[in-house]
């Protein structure tokens, strides 16, 4: 398997044109995930104001905000308040700063981080609550409410809208109502395409203690409009059988992939077999079509307002250094038997024109038994997107700042820059103890060493 993983990043290396690297990497800071109040409001406006003063006395370039659609959207359809967001990009322009926008159509509260509780607007799940198969549903009939399932992405069930037309309507109102400061202050916007706002199914989940890690995870086919898709799939090549669901061997949330007939090594209907090379291909492409399908209507609506748009994929790295891959697999990510799921993403984001955003950068190679290999997934993702010719963007996946400590640091720089400078790094997050002490003595080393790097 290394030795396939040696030759993906030889052929990638190839076709990079080193001619092309940039100089300096622009650095961006979350802003908390409650800066936003669920009533609409934003949370003490003059403390955030001397917050991004001091973010732009230390260097820092931008600020990234969940605009959550929970909030937003929250009193009905098409009834928009977006003035929180107003007041913010009114204070990052006095900071003078720049302002990267998600547009968050997930629900906060149930992931690795969430400090807060956003849940999807009330009348969406009014909607799930008559058609549970709104909800990506797991093979026991469990639910997940973070996302609407992508297998409704066409279906006209929320007041006359389908889940594809609300998330356009809502970009479209942001931009209105945003006018002024797109392509100024507003320089990017990136779209949330499922949980935590990254383009993978639900297949990990921490709500009702369903999952830990370093488990597999399981597949998020088992809503009515997904296994109707699956169906028509596998009787248009003539099989039928494989249209009843996911593999039926494929273990739990929490196994491990030798403890499953699917994520073995060992033939038979697994993953290698010509049925799990159907399905995990069925399973993969709905999910880039999701995203493609939400991606093109955002860049029609912000790049022509000189606005940037952006893509985030999740950085699952445990058995990542496994034949198999089967945490990334459940996600969505095709990324085993010779296929290369980042460059698949890649090249559809090539296609519609938007960057490509990663996570994970501070993370280094476990010895565990749980085959977690992040640095050699970010170097797969960074020569994915230089490959398909577009912008690369990177985050830390989990904070490195309580307190802060200089080896998270070195590592996102490695990273950052093994390959020339990557286009944008956005630093997770703003809290009241990066702005004092040492941590703040830090932080704003690392901010002039990234805006150093070529």
């Amino acid at each position: 398997m290394k030795g396939i993983l040696l030759t993906r990043l030889a052929a990638a290396l190839l076709l990079f044109d080193f001619c092309q690297l940039s100089i300096g990497i622009n650095v961006s800071v979350m802003m908390p995930l409650d800066l936003v109040s669920n009533s609409g409001q934003l949370n003490s406006p003059s403390q955030v104001l001397l917050q991004l003063q001091q973010l732009k006395s230390g260097g820092v370039d931008g600020i990234m905000t969940d605009v959550w659609w929970g909030i937003v959207e929250r009193s009905g359809p098409k009834q928009y308040n977006f003035s929180a967001y107003v007041q913010l990009a009114q204070l990052v322009q006095q900071a003078g700063l720049q302002m990267q926008c998600v547009m968050s159509f997930h629900q906060c509260g149930t992931n690795v981080g969430d400090a807060c509780y956003v849940p999807l607007p009330p009348w969406v799940i009014a909607v799930g609550n008559q058609n549970p198969a709104i909800w990506y549903t797991d093979s026991q009939g469990g639910i997940d409410q973070e996302y609407i399932s992508l297998g409704a992405d066409n279906q006209t069930l929320f007041y006359g809208r389908t889940p594809l037309q609300m998330y356009a309507d809502y970009m479209a109102a942001f931009a209105s109502a945003m006018g002024p400061y797109m392509g100024s202050v507003i320089n990017q916007v990136q779209v949330g395409l499922g949980p935590s706002g990254e383009l993978r199914y639900p297949s990990y989940q921490l709500q009702d203690n369903k999952w830990a890690y370093c488990g597999i995870g399981e597949f998020q086919c088992y809503d009515a409009f997904m296994l109707k898709d699956l169906a028509i799939s596998a009787s248009a090549i003539n099989h039928p059988e494989w249209g009843h669901g996911g593999p039926d061997n494929a273990g739990t949330y929490n196994s491990q992939p030798s403890q499953t007939g699917f994520f073995s090594d060992n033939g038979g209907d697994n993953y290698a077999s010509p049925y799990g090379q159907f399905f995990i291909g069925w399973y993969s492409q709905r999910l880039i079509t999701h995203g493609q399908n939400i991606l093109t209507s955002a860049v029609s609506i912000f790049r022509p307002l000189g606005v940037s748009v952006a893509a985030k994929v999740s950085g699952i790295h445990w058995w990542y250094n496994t034949d198999s891959h089967a945490a990334e697999v459940t996600a969505g990510y095709f990324n085993t038997d010779n296929n290369d799921a980042y460059l698949q993403l890649a090249r559809m984001f090539a296609t519609v024109g938007v960057a490509f955003d990663f996570t994970a950068l501070e993370m280094t190679d476990s010895q565990n038994s749980c085959g977690s290999a992040p640095q050699e997934l970010v170097k797969q993702t960074i020569l994915a997107a230089h490959n398909a010719g577009i912008e690369y963007a990177g985050e830390n996946a989990l904070p490195i700042c309580s307190p802060c400590y200089q080896g998270g640091f070195d590592e996102i720089y490695t990273e950052s820059t093994q390959y020339g400078a990557i286009g944008q790094f956005t630093f997770l997050r703003l809290d009241s103890s990066l702005l004092q002490g040492s941590n703040w003595q830090m932080f704003t080393a690392f901010v002039a060493h990234r805006h150093a790097a070529r």
